[in-house]
């Protein structure tokens, strides 16, 4: 009876490199979008300062609409101020009364009927 013989193979040098080689590129693509990908170390700079600007932008908008609100409120029927009212519709309306002194200031535009 014949007996059967096995045969043993001596591994190459670049088989035994594949795994490593694929393990290092795996490594490496995920280490470049780690650091410079949209959600990367740079896009996280990148979008801090976006989130600061946006904030200082926020606070500019609330101090706005805060004196918005501060002048509508002088609006309502029950803190209507008449001088503030005399004003508005003088500078509108481009009138004066007949006993006031007007100050023309140089650089301004005026209209005179």
């Amino acid at each position: 009876m014949p007996r059967a013989a096995t045969r043993q193979r001596k591994q190459s040098f670049i088989r035994r490199l594949v795994t490593p080689a694929i393990a290092i590129a795996a490594l490496g693509y995920f280490g470049f979008h780690a650091m410079s990908g949209e959600l990367g170390m740079v896009g996280r700079a990148m979008i801090e300062r976006q989130v600061s600007e946006l904030e200082s932008e926020l606070e500019l908008l609330t101090a706005e609409r805060q004196e918005l609100v501060a002048r509508v409120g002088l609006l309502r029927p029950e803190s209507l101020d008449p001088d503030m009212l005399d004003e508005r519709a003088r500078l509108n309306l481009n009138l004066v009364h007949t006993n006031e002194l007007v100050v023309l200031r140089p650089g301004h535009r005026y209209n005179v009927n």
